[in-house]
């Protein structure tokens, strides 16, 4: 007939107070870490069209990606274009179906 809960270490029980908060402050701190750093990422300006390339007339890019062999831009009118970084002249064209 022992029924009675022994008395708890307030020692322990200060300790993994200890514990919870240092744990409850480190993921806020991490959880601002990361939303700070997207923030950083996206407010950075995407690198700057090749002025060297010279588009088609009437031709909008919308997007630019590069290789070490060629550049590729995608225009506004759903063409792709493949200029070689080398000789910085219209390799290929491709047209896109629109969706």
């Amino acid at each position: 007939m022992d029924d009675i809960p022994q008395p708890m270490d307030t020692a322990l029980l200060k300790f993994l107070k200890v514990l919870v908060t240092v744990l409850t402050l480190t993921m806020i701190a991490g959880v601002v870490t990361i939303v700070v750093l997207i923030v950083i990422r996206y407010r950075q300006t995407p690198p700057d069209f090749p002025s060297v390339l010279t588009l088609p007339a009437g031709t909008t890019p919308e997007a630019y990606t590069q290789t070490k062999d060629w550049y590729a831009i995608v225009t506004d009118d759903s063409r792709v274009l493949i200029y070689s970084r080398v000789t910085q002249k219209l390799v290929r064209e491709i047209q896109l179906e629109k969706p």
